[in-house]
């Protein structure tokens, strides 16, 4: 947030420094009667909500309406908890700027008692730059860095919630873990830099067959997990067999061919995690028993 801005009421000789500042300096009070206004409002960032102090002096509605529509119930409901414990508030929400487009805006304030309700003192701060660095770093940290698909951390979190709704509402969940065939050959044939083609362009063939809802994740080495909710093995199997001919019948641009066997496991209610993906490696160790380039699910 930045520009100058015009501040309701009488300005003293502080007033010139608190509009330099690169947000907002206010006040809201809120009244027994759950009314909202803002008493006093300064700094940068004022013209940039695009709604005339004044106005806002005898109802803040006007700038609340402007929140993206999720983020107001969080707004009000940090606002509630403030002015019953008597305790500062922090949060953050997004709200349309003149010529900016949607940002996000810290808030952090005071409250004090007032007269006919309670009085906060606070700022409100742009910070867009920080939320979107914490997207970049979340994505990182979730990311396997050769493929750009999940990672195990990612995997095991989302894992986890899956099982837990399924335990919890009973619905379908089916878990696949594939493992290159062979890849230890083309990496000695070909060289690290082929294999890591390999291991791309294959992490590539199976998020091209995946519904949003589902997750592909490399788990290590040459083998990657696909993570199927709300699907029962039979559909699992089905899209199985299709990814397998799918790779099978891929130009790597190798001699050789590449192949992949899969193991799949339904869940069962009850059991963990760390049994489903138990489940779902021993179909995958029988599909490489029974001859490679397969796939096997579960009884």
């Amino acid at each position: 947030m930045t520009s100058t801005t015009v501040m309701p009421g009488g300005r003293d000789a502080d007033a010139t420094a608190i509009d330099r500042l690169p947000g907002v300096v206010f006040q809201l009070h809120r009244s027994h009667d759950g009314r909202l206004h803002f008493p006093f409002l300064a700094g940068g960032g004022v013209r940039l909500i695009g709604i005339a102090p004044e106005r806002l002096a005898e109802d803040a509605r006007p700038a609340l309406d402007r929140l993206v529509e999720e983020d107001y119930p969080r707004l009000m409901a940090a606002l509630e908890r403030s002015m019953r414990w008597k305790t500062p508030v922090s949060t953050r929400f997004r709200l349309p700027l003149k010529g900016r487009g949607v940002r996000w805006i810290a808030l952090r304030a005071q409250p004090t008692p007032a007269d006919d309700g309670v009085l906060w003192h606070g700022m409100l701060m742009d910070i867009s730059e920080q939320v979107a660095e914490e997207a970049r770093l979340r994505r990182l940290s979730d990311t396997d860095d050769l493929t750009g698909v999940a990672n195990r951390r990612r995997l095991m979190a989302r894992l986890e919630e899956a099982v837990s709704l399924s335990n919890r509402h009973a619905t379908p969940l089916s878990l696949m873990i594939l493992d290159i065939d062979h890849f230890k050959g083309i990496n000695d044939t070909h060289g690290h830099l082929q294999g890591d083609e390999v291991l791309r362009e294959v992490a590539r063939l199976c998020q091209a067959m995946l519904r949003e809802e589902d997750l592909v994740a490399r788990m290590g080495g040459e083998e990657f997990a696909l993570l199927l909710p709300l699907t029962p093995k039979r559909r699992a199997l089905t899209l199985a067999q299709r990814l397998c001919g799918a790779i099978a019948g891929h130009d790597f641009g190798v001699e050789r061919p590449i192949t992949v066997s899969i193991g799949i496991a339904e869940h069962r209610i009850g059991e963990g995690a760390r049994q489903l993906i138990a489940r779902a490696d021993h179909r995958l160790y029988a599909a490489k028993d029974d001859g490679r380039n397969r796939a096997l699910a579960d009884a």
